[in-house]
């Protein structure tokens, strides 16, 4: 469990399968179910994405669509510009 509680904070990305590959490259004969009841024993797991990160949240207001129901029908009618915080890093 020592070792397992290093490579976890080496690698804290490992689940069980990756931490299993590294023990036994350390020379450790485990399995993964090992490892895993190991890890969860301990309170660890992988870091990585969990599902529904892009859920808006409720408070956030939503802005209407203003060109929804007009019709363009010449050049340079309408216009429009991108307020994003990533074009702030690039110019």
């Amino acid at each position: 469990m020592h070792l397992i509680d290093e490579l976890y904070t080496q690698f804290p990305f490992f689940g069980s399968r990756k931490m299993r590959a590294a023990l036994q490259g350390r020379g450790y004969i485990i399995g993964r179910k090992r490892v895993q009841k190991l890890m969860r024993k301990m309170g660890i797991e992988a870091i990585y994405p969990k599902p529904n990160l892009s859920k808006s949240h409720p408070e956030h207001k939503i802005y209407p669509y203003l060109l929804r129901n007009l019709e363009i029908t010449r050049p340079n009618q309408v216009w429009g510009t991108d307020h994003s915080p990533q074009l702030k890093n690039i110019v």
